[in-house]
């Protein structure tokens, strides 16, 4: 069974910097497309950042602005998004996603529950 669990959500003030972490179980990072995704409550859930293996491309959102950025460690089977400048427009539930391409959701086979970043001007 795979499993991604998120860490590193929690409270920052804007202007400050988070952390998100993902492990796997039962995937192994290096493999697939890894990205991490957002969504705010009663909106969709959209892209954030991801990483095609395959194309060898990072893909940011536009409000990313060079503000986030993904990266993995393939020894730990985990993968990172360090996100700084955070507004409270950043303010949601981020999930880890891993698959067979990105950005579009539908080549993601695999979700984390989610870790839940919240911005306070």
């Amino acid at each position: 069974e795979v499993q991604l669990v998120e860490s590193g959500g929690g409270l920052v003030q804007a202007g400050g910097s988070l952390k998100l972490s993902c492990a796997a179980s039962g995937l192994t990072f290096a493999r697939y497309a890894i990205g991490w995704f957002r969504q705010v409550p009663g909106k969709e859930r959209e892209g954030v950042s991801c990483f095609d293996r395959d194309a060898g491309t990072t893909y940011n959102a536009d409000f990313v602005k060079g503000r986030f950025t993904i990266s993995s460690d393939n020894a730990e089977n985990k993968v990172y998004l360090q996100m700084n400048s955070l507004t409270p427009e950043d303010t949601a539930v981020y999930y880890c996603a891993a698959g067979r391409y990105c950005p579009t959701e539908y080549g993601i086979d695999y979700w984390g529950k989610g870790t839940l970043v919240t911005v306070t001007s």
